[in-house]
């Protein structure tokens, strides 16, 4: 099973990726409560040099209460993370956490069905970017 929602898009920059996503979460119900440059940390922390990298650490708190409800120790899967990756010939991947894939390791029915929804939640935001 894929564990990501992935899009490839050509033909713009980086950070205006950056910001279509951001704005795409924002339409569907998530806010951005981290966000990484990996890049940045990779360049500081082992001096070496990738490609544009970045991780957003996207919640959506209507669904994450819902599911600390159910699960209060789900808290260590969360936040739903969104890269951006730049992949070559101009090229930039996004790829958001697809939760089902996630959650198979809870055994919790009705969790799973609210990673369903998040998952088309998130697909919506992919989608939109």
């Amino acid at each position: 099973m894929a564990y990501t929602l992935d899009r490839t898009l050509s033909g713009t920059s980086f950070p205006d990726v950056i910001g279509r996503t951001k704005s795409a979460l924002s339409r569907h119900g998530f806010g951005v409560l981290t966000e990484i440059d990996v890049k940045a940390t990779m360049k500081k922390k082992v001096n070496a040099d990738v490609d544009d990298y970045l991780i957003l650490g996207a919640c959506n708190p209507h669904m994450a209460f819902e599911a600390m409800k159910l699960e209060p120790k789900v808290g260590a899967m969360l936040p739903c993370n969104v890269i951006l990756r730049a992949i070559g010939g101009g090229d930039i991947m996004v790829s958001a956490i697809d939760p089902v894939a996630s959650m198979q390791a809870i055994d919790n029915d009705v969790l799973n069905g609210l990673a369903g929804k998040v998952r088309s939640l998130l697909a919506d935001v992919v989608a939109d970017i």
